[in-house]
């Protein structure tokens, strides 16, 4: 070997060492960054040793794939989960204790105590401020759910802003990633920052990618619309200002398709932006369905002489003479007990015993009961309901409050359950795919005391070459 290629070679190693202790300085710098990829120098043969030639980011393209889908899965289901936590703890948590069950059992003990001592006023007084619990229930319960849709679809607002933000963004990065790899140049910065997004785009909405020329990425969601294809595609809502059982939510649109809602309790949704869909055009309309059909059955057990009597509603500004014999929408939010009946408001509670709206204890029985047992008696009268709200609809009132409460903790057992089995999911997939991806301290470290090594032999190798030279030049005088 001659003294120049000596040289060469100790050039070329010191060369080598700077570039790869560079890189584990960096794999070091950012041990703690979740959203970097581990670098290696790969070597390669060459005419003076090995050189450098190019920095390898460790990645796995099927884990990748399978950690965003468990991300979108795992917040969808969160969402999910939360939105029914809420409806529980209007409910009155772990007993149901403010349910419109609760008071309608109350109700009916009361009214059967009543009708068999029909003579007492206080009796009378006390099925009265039971009804207004029952009520009042319906009432606060309405109130709560259609709370609950306004603030998902201000949190669809939000994620539908935030998802235009981080496509646009993911533009910058694809479009640096394209150049980058057709010019040879280093994109792994890139590449990290486009995985970030990615991430956080898949917590929004579920998606799929698919690798093309020059390190291109198109996306598509979980039903094959197109995210992000060259450019990002518009991603359309419009809010609604106030909601109320009348009134619907607005689609989410991608370039006009919409964006589908999830299902169940182990919802179908990816992403947030589906399981909010879900809230406020599923659950949330579903159990108000429920109350509604709660309140018209109680307007119609109650009816007397055909006219709304022991409870009645607001058509609008007006108090309706009218008992509905179909769903209608938002009645559990209007129903009220008969002012008739209240004494604070003028009325007499006994009425209820004689007849709100015709008298039938002509003679001014005090013992006259025909009226409230057969009010008592509704309680255990199946009745029909409609389909609509997902649950038996041939029951008693009772028994169909009592399904109701069911309904929802059904929906959430079902849905604790999921968002255990996705949480663990995601923690599989990030933990496989952190094995790959993620920079090890102790690995970094070791591999510097190698370059260390490699340093000082590389030094070792010069100062021989150096010392020949000097040798040489003292020996040519």
């Amino acid at each position: 070997m001659s003294l120049s290629t000596a040289m060469k070679i100790a050039q070329s190693s010191f060369s080598n060492t700077a570039i790869q202790t560079a890189v584990a300085s960096k794999n070091i710098a950012n041990a703690s960054n979740p959203a970097y990829s581990r670098r290696a120098a790969v070597l390669a043969s060459a005419d003076n040793g090995a050189t450098v030639v190019q920095t390898f980011r460790a990645q796995n393209e099927a884990l990748q794939k399978q950690n965003l889908l468990s991300i979108s899965k795992s917040a969808a289901q969160d969402t999910t989960l939360a939105g029914l936590e809420r409806i529980k703890t209007m409910l009155g948590g772990n007993d149901y204790e403010l349910s419109t069950s609760k008071y309608l059992a109350t109700l009916r003990d009361n009214l059967q105590a009543l009708a068999d001592k029909p003579s007492e006023r206080s009796l009378a007084e006390t099925v009265i401020a039971s009804a207004v619990d029952v009520a009042n229930s319906l009432n606060t319960s309405t109130e709560a759910i259609q709370k609950l849709r306004a603030e998902a679809d201000a949190d669809i607002a939000t994620s539908v802003a935030e998802l235009n933000r981080l496509l646009a963004e993911f533009k910058t990065y694809n479009d640096q990633v394209k150049a980058g790899t057709a010019a040879g140049r280093d994109v792994n910065d890139a590449l990290d920052e486009r995985d970030r997004l990615l991430t956080q785009i898949s917590e929004i909405i579920g998606v799929s990618t698919l690798v093309r020329t020059n390190n291109d990425v198109a996306l598509y969601t979980s039903d094959g619309t197109v995210l992000f294809e060259t450019y990002p595609r518009a991603v359309t809502f419009a809010p609604t200002a106030t909601f109320t059982a009348t009134v619907p939510g607005n689609q989410v649109f991608i370039e006009g398709v919409a964006v589908p809602a999830g299902s169940g309790g182990n919802t179908s949704a990816r992403g947030t932006l589906s399981a909010l869909l879900q809230l406020r055009d599923d659950i949330a309309p579903t159990f108000q369905t429920q109350l509604d059909e709660m309140a018209r059955t109680l307007i119609s057990m109650f009816q007397d002489n055909g006219q709304p009597g022991l409870f009645t509603w607001m058509d609008g500004p007006t108090q309706s003479t009218v008992v509905p014999g179909a769903l209608t929408d938002g009645l559990a939010g209007a129903i009220l007990v008969n002012p008739a009946l209240i004494t604070a408001k003028g009325g007499n509670p006994l009425r209820l015993r004689d007849g709100v709206n015709l008298n039938q204890n002509t003679n001014n029985d005090a013992s006259f009961s025909t009226l409230l047992q057969g009010y008592a008696a509704a309680f255990q009268t199946n009745r029909t309901f409609d389909v609509a709200s997902a649950i038996d609809t041939n029951a008693n009132i009772l028994d169909f409050a009592t399904a109701s409460i069911g309904w929802v903790e059904q929906l959430r057992s079902a849905a604790v359950t999921a968002r255990d089995d996705k949480a663990a999911l995601l923690s599989r997939t990030q933990d496989a795919l952190k094995n790959v991806t993620a920079v090890s301290l102790d690995e970094e470290l070791s591999l510097l005391l190698d370059l260390e090594q490699s340093y000082k032999a590389s030094a070792k190798l010069v100062a021989a070459v150096d010392e020949m030279i000097t040798a040489l030049l003292q020996a040519a005088g």
